[in-house]
């Protein structure tokens, strides 16, 4: 690893940080109405980010590409979003604003994310929420008619907004809504069933990419003026994880490979509250939405080994361990500390199940109070779900939860317009690095998929295009030939080797090794260990995988063989920043520094930066950039909870 000097602009305004937006806004460049429509964008992914982006830059007047591996926009992981949204909106009167809402989101954060990003993100999530009810989407509502709001971990108001337990699905119907009244403008063009397999740069910027249509193999250039990518994460490099199965990292690696700077991949967010694993042939876990954590009551045993029923012990004998621990927030403690809570307890050998893997999440005392009439309106949906997955009704014995890998905060490096280090290549949502720092809090991915989409790309990409002159390219360029000869010589590779093992097998061994050692909490000889012995999976993935069926139609095999090889790469890029970050902070746990109490210890006098990685192409060993954090409206300070 190579430490480069080179200097960062993150192009954040000057100004006071509640002027910095506004300020940024009046003075970027404009791109006037009748000149729109001589522009195209590619946005890649149609959740709430890419959607969004698609729907607005489309009103706008410019002409939008818009592609997704799903069969329809509406399939989009968005859509499995339970718990809520957050903003600001302060409805409860319980002390909530802009400045607060910023500080929980930076102290959430642990301090290891941009100011003028975060202050953004919060400054309008207020415009949010006025833009979804307009669009209809149904959030909950008082019994006096007003939008009703509960907490989220990391919060000691309520700021989330939600519909039931289905706000990601809900969101996006609007959103799809939206998008689909542009579709038949003739404003959007839909590519369904398309992933995108490279990215084409020429002269330094990003002008096109090269897509796989899935159900007929034929591999195609598509030429544009910028490429926005709202791809998501990579939390599935675990494997087991509660993103969908065809939830993947290509598209950001390839960018990764043709230039682009990947940030902090090491920041992974393990949720506290999903459906323990129950078996090895296992292929997915179940998220439980941290709402649940309102009304429930995480517990376990005081006694190791304790095999009785729930309902077999009594109150004295229950180790209500977050409340006892973290007594100001209680359940609601953030996601990567209410993890690793779980995590210890299990680990003195207090867990409950058949497996002794899980804690109970209980709702005796809730509904209790308030009825099961009144827990079922809140989550009735999220109970049913619970009942068909385990058999267990959730109303008469308690959950058993456990954590699994849910987010991830880390992703490609972006300005505070939200372009790459790569000109002409903006990255929205999940898929950059920006806003959450080491951990996100619970209810803000949809906020920050929505405010990229509707609010600041539609802005930041005008002053793009008024910025840079407007390239003569088309898809004839040579680098699409270039690009488009990579793709096709990795698919033939790809049937070729005719090996003896499934991708499926190589991603569940790649993911076992990754949980095991740059999971929840990581050490120097683990992550070495999994340095070494991930090029060994590599080689042998090369050698010995078996992708069945042809290149020239719908061939799943071929599909997992190449996310499943860029996985194996970021895997070792995850564990290479994890090792180099001596430090523990939010999702990034390393044994070594922590507190006498367990907590994460961070090294600020080292460690304040964006870790920016950088491909030497097919190397092994990246460059890296520091980019510094510098904060001027917060105290850093060792987060308490308790």
């Amino acid at each position: 690893m190579k430490v480069l000097e080179e200097r960062l602009d993150a192009r954040i305004p000057d100004g006071p940080l509640d002027q910095k937006w506004t300020r940024h806004q009046g003075e970027m460049k404009l791109v006037s109405p009748n000149n729109k429509r001589k522009y195209t964008v590619i946005v890649v992914g149609t959740g709430l980010a890419g959607g969004s982006a698609a729907a607005t830059l489309a009103e706008l007047g410019y002409n939008v590409l818009s592609f997704c591996y799903q069969d329809s926009a509406r399939r989009a992981h968005s859509i499995a979003a339970q718990g809520g949204i957050n903003a600001c909106k302060n409805y409860q009167n319980d002390g909530d604003s802009v400045r607060r809402f910023f500080h929980d989101t930076i102290k959430g954060g642990d301090f290891r994310s941009r100011e003028a990003n975060v202050y953004r993100l919060t400054e309008l999530s207020t415009d949010i929420i006025d833009q979804c009810v307009a669009q209809g989407v149904p959030f909950a509502r008082e019994y006096g008619g007003t939008l009703a709001n509960r907490s989220f971990g990391g919060a000691q108001v309520s700021r989330t907004f939600y519909a039931r337990g289905q706000t990601g699905q809900q969101l996006l119907l609007g959103c799809y809504q939206a998008m689909m009244r542009q579709v038949n403008a003739g404003k959007i063009t839909l590519f369904p069933r398309t992933e995108m397999l490279d990215l084409v740069v020429a002269n330094g910027r990003a002008i096109g990419i090269i897509t796989r249509d899935m159900v007929t193999g034929k591999v195609e250039k598509h030429c544009a003026d910028a490429v926005v990518l709202a791809t998501g994460g990579y939390g599935n490099v675990f494997y087991l994880s509660t993103n969908a199965k065809g939830c993947n990292v290509t598209a950001g690696f390839r960018a990764y490979r043709q230039g682009a700077y990947f940030s902090n991949p090491c920041y992974t967010q393990i949720h506290p509250t999903c459906i323990p694993p129950h078996g090895e042939h296992q292929s997915k876990l179940t998220l439980m939405s941290e709402s649940l954590r309102n009304d429930g009551r995480v517990w376990v045993s005081k006694t190791p080994g304790d095999k009785r029923a729930p309902d077999q012990i009594p109150d004295e004998d229950r180790d209500y361990y977050l409340e006892r621990i973290y007594p100001s927030f209680g359940n609601l403690a953030p996601r990567d500390i209410a993890s690793r809570a779980a995590k210890r307890v299990v680990d003195e050998g207090r867990g409950v199940g058949p497996t002794g893997v899980g804690v109970y999440l209980d709702f005796r005392d809730a509904i209790g109070r308030l009825g099961a009439q009144n827990i079922a309106a809140k989550y009735g949906n999220l109970f049913d779900m619970y009942q068909r997955i385990t058999d267990e009704d959730p109303y008469k014995v308690p959950m058993r939860i456990y954590p699994a890998s849910h987010y991830t905060m880390g992703g490609l490096w972006v300005d505070y317009n939200l372009m790459s280090n790569l000109p002409g290549l903006f990255v929205i949502g999940e898929a950059n690095f920006s806003d959450h720092g080491a951990n996100r809090l619970g209810a803000s991915a949809l906020l920050q998929g929505l405010v990229d989409g509707y609010f600041v790309l539609p802005y930041t990409i005008g002053d793009y295009f008024a910025r840079f002159k407007k390239l003569d390219a088309s898809a004839d360029h040579p680098e699409f030939d270039q690009a488009e000869a990579r793709v096709k010589d990795r698919i033939r590779t790809f049937l070729s080797i005719n090996g003896r093992r499934t991708p499926d097998s190589f991603h569940r061994q790649l993911g076992q090794l990754v949980w095991d050692k740059c999971g929840m909490s990581r050490n120097a000889e683990g992550l070495k260990e999994a340095i070494a012995r991930i090029p060994e999976i590599r080689q042998e993935f090369w050698e010995d995988v078996k992708v069945v069926g042809s290149g020239e139609d719908l061939n799943i095999s071929l599909e997992q063989a190449g996310r499943t090889a860029d996985f194996i790469d970021l895997a070792e890029l995850m564990c290479r920043d994890a090792l180099a970050r001596e430090e523990s902070c939010g999702g990034h746990f390393r044994e070594e520094h922590q507190t006498d109490e367990g907590e994460a210890l961070r090294d600020d006098e080292r460690f304040c930066h964006v870790s920016c990685w950088k491909s030497n192409g097919t190397d092994p060993d990246p460059d890296l950039i520091l980019e510094p954090l510098v904060f001027e409206n917060v105290q850093l300070a060792t987060r308490s909870y308790k």
